[in-house]
């Protein structure tokens, strides 16, 4: 149990996907403008990583014993495109202000780079189903807190004067996205693998 919370813990602060691994930026520039998408892109975000990892351990294993490991990447877009595409009929569904906000960055997360490391990532770490769905977990919340706290302080700086002309959109997200990853460092002896 110790190891699932480190590894759940290390996916969210040290090994955090979008800030220590640069990856899934797309979403995270375009989505972080305001703090109630962004909240909703991360937990659209926190349940496609956990389900996929979830999804992708037991088919590699599978894939793995049969000796068709080379179809794993393959397969592994294809249920990362099929869970997007319920979460999108879900959302649809049930919350169609949040489904009309993400507008086309939804789909996109199917080819989001953050998604297809996680289960890249479970492989090449060699986890157990446990670890791999608390590293999944934690990923999807690494992710979501970047995109949440990058939305906050982007607000904040609306409120509070004028962003310099050179800095404006993906500029200023790249030096919040910077800083951050600078204060997370600071927890590289708590926890890690």
């Amino acid at each position: 149990m110790e190891r699932i919370i480190s590894v759940f813990l290390a996916s969210v602060l040290t090994h955090n996907i979008a800030l220590t691994y640069i990856l899934g930026l797309c979403p995270l520039i375009a989505i972080s403008k305001k703090l109630k998408t962004a909240k909703g892109m991360g937990i659209s975000v926190i349940a496609v990583i956990t389900i996929t990892g979830a999804i992708n351990w037991p088919i590699y294993k599978f894939l793995k014993n049969s000796g068709a490991e080379t179809i794993s990447l393959l397969v592994f877009i294809i249920t990362i495109a099929a869970t997007v595409q319920l979460l999108e009929m879900f959302l649809d569904k049930f919350v169609p202000s949040l489904y009309n906000a993400f507008g086309i960055f939804l789909p996109l997360i199917t080819v989001n780079c953050a998604v297809l490391a996680v289960s890249l990532f479970f492989v090449s770490r060699t986890f157990g189903f446990l670890e791999t769905v608390a590293f999944s977990f934690g990923s999807g919340v690494g992710w979501a807190l970047a995109i949440v706290l990058i939305a906050a302080i982007r607000e904040k700086l609306e409120l509070v004067g004028k962003v310099p002309s050179g800095l404006e959109g993906a500029g200023i997200v790249m030096v919040i996205a910077g800083v951050i990853s600078l204060a997370f460092t600071g927890f590289g002896g708590i926890v890690n693998f």
